[in-house]
């Protein structure tokens, strides 16, 4: 029993290792794309907020993923390893294509493809999909309408300087929010694994209620930061320059209005994409020059791309739970 439990807390651990290299983009494409940062420094400095979050943001979405989309007491060490399967599956292509999909919900779909196909559809709490779900519409757009609001408030406010003058200020201030969002991220995105592992230690009955132990939330952010550091250039890329072209001024009104919005659901205990979040902040940004400015045929790739990250995932979990039972293993 301890050995499978170590195991399945390493192979969660792997899991939020890989959301970071996943979603480094999330954190600082914008910062390296206006060549604010080297890449170099710009995964340390997201990293370090990555980590620091651990001590500023409670617990709240970690219980959401724990206990309020699946039955807990669904829930075995087959369940969980079928989760993580479907999910580190879906962000390795993903990955591997330059995709800025979301790694938060290809945890929750894969995690509930392996609770469906061990019990069905009863296995999955609806109350905790509702908000999911209604987040996965709302998120992108409340980034899109933050990002477009304080581009057009910065653009008003400073209208009679000079480009070049306003630029070199957000240059400096970029800093400031390129970690007020990776602090964010790193507060939403590493609470999704905790909530796994908890599930890991009261399915094994190493705690008799479910709760969050400290070392949990101190290792989640620790391998989200790791996974930052290491980076994913290919989907950074993408979200750098391949959506619209921004200049510091523009990255930092993307990254502060993804960033609140990322707050917002953070408080309210609600699973959201940092990916979605912040490619809809960008849009809003790149669309207050003009709509042309902003690239729609990658955004529409984009799209299609986390449309099927929940079913894909759910299949992948599905097919890793149902393997193991056949093979015994359950």
């Amino acid at each position: 029993m301890l050995w499978v439990v170590v195991a399945l807390v390493l192979v969660a651990l792997v899991f939020d290792y890989i959301n970071g290299f996943h979603d480094a983009a999330n954190s600082i494409a914008t910062v390296v794309s206006t060549r604010v940062l080297s890449p170099g420094k710009a995964v340390i400095w997201a990293a370090f907020f990555n980590f620091v979050a651990a001590f500023t943001f409670g617990t709240a979405v970690a219980r959401t993923v724990g206990t309020g989309m699946i039955d807990i007491h669904v829930v075995t060490f087959a369940v969980i390893f079928g989760g993580l399967v479907g999910a580190i599956v879906w962000d390795l292509i993903t990955w591997y294509f330059g995709l800025p999909t979301s790694s938060s919900h290809a945890l929750i779909g894969g995690y509930a493809g392996a609770a469906v196909a061990k019990a069905g559809f009863a296995a999955i709490v609806p109350g905790g999909w509702t908000k999911t779900i209604v987040f996965i519409l709302v998120s992108p757009l409340f980034g899109m309408v933050m990002g477009l609001l304080l581009m057009t408030s910065i653009m008003w406010i400073f209208r009679w300087m000079p480009p070049s003058r306003v630029n070199g200020w957000f240059r400096r201030l970029q800093l400031l929010s390129a970690a007020f969002f990776s602090l964010n991220h790193g507060a939403n995105d590493a609470q999704k694994t905790m909530g796994i592992i908890a599930g890991v230690l009261f399915a094994a009955g190493y705690i008799q209620t479910f709760y969050i132990p400290f070392w949990v939330v101190i290792a989640a952010h620790a391998a989200i930061g790791l996974g930052t550091l290491a980076g994913g250039w290919r989907i950074i890329h993408t979200m750098g320059s391949k959506i619209t072209k921004l200049q510091p001024v523009g990255g930092f009104a993307a990254e502060t209005g993804a960033a609140f919005a990322l707050l917002t659901a953070t408080q309210f205990g609600v699973p959201v994409s940092t990916t979605h979040t912040i490619t809809g902040a960008i849009v809003g940004v790149g669309a207050t020059r003009r709509l042309s400015a902003v690239r729609w045929g990658v955004a529409g790739q984009i799209v299609w791309a986390w449309v099927l990250t929940i079913p894909a995932a759910f299949s992948i979990g599905a097919g890793t739970y149902l393997l193991l039972r056949f093979g015994g293993a359950e």
